[in-house]
């Protein structure tokens, strides 16, 4: 069973060490079901409101545009014709939904291994909570930098929601603020460490153990 020292957010460490339970931060990582959960959250996002017009929905003359013999050109019905400018799109793309379904055994399977990766490969951090009296980007930047994680793309992973940290944070690239809850494989493999409050583990392990 792995033990971390819990710190808090001005870097120092605390008396209290925390043990993250074998069955979420310690399995033998599933690359594959990794894979299955992070393809399926990237296509769920998006949108699939693209469209093109094929030459039935384009609006134009119907007129035909020259005869049909000889001229010594190729015939030609429509000003419509996919072949000319502005004219229909052959085959184009249509609005449709990219959703994808996994299994939930295979998407717990996948964030307890994304997880173990990172616990194996020393990549988290366990703070004993943050505390943010104003939304300030320049105190949580240096709350970064006292964790040596303010080049680092980092994901910190809270036990309730924090307004004044998500509003202190929106603006740096390299930082992400989310609630246990809303923890995803996705976040965690994109991320190069994991902050964790000491009370959203507890979560997790409740979540991810059953």
């Amino acid at each position: 069973m792995m033990t971390l020292k819990v710190l808090t957010q001005e870097g120092k460490e605390t008396q209290t060490t925390i043990r993250l339970s074998k069955k979420v931060f310690g399995v033998q990582p599933n690359k594959h079901a990794i894979y299955l959960d992070v393809k399926a959250i990237l296509a769920n996002r998006r949108q699939g409101t693209h469209q093109t017009k094929e030459r039935g929905e384009i609006v134009g003359s119907t007129r035909k545009l020259r005869r049909q013999k000889g001229t010594g050109a190729a015939r030609v019905g429509s000003i419509k014709n996919p072949l000319f400018r502005k004219g229909g799109r052959t085959f184009g793309p249509k609005p449709r939904s990219y959703e994808q379904k996994v299994n939930k055994q295979v998407k717990k399977l996948a964030r307890k291994s994304a997880l173990s990766q990172k616990a194996k490969d020393k990549k988290l951090k366990v703070i004993d909570q943050f505390e943010f009296e104003q939304p300030k980007t320049k105190e949580f930047l240096q709350c970064l930098q006292n964790l040596g994680l303010d080049q680092t793309k980092t994901l910190v992973v809270l036990s309730e929601n924090n307004k004044n940290l998500y509003l202190a944070s929106r603006n740096l690239q390299k930082a992400k603020i989310v609630v246990n809850t809303e923890l995803n494989t996705y976040d965690i493999s994109e991320a190069h460490c994991l902050v964790l409050e000491q009370q959203a583990i507890k979560k997790i392990e409740i979540a991810l153990k059953s």
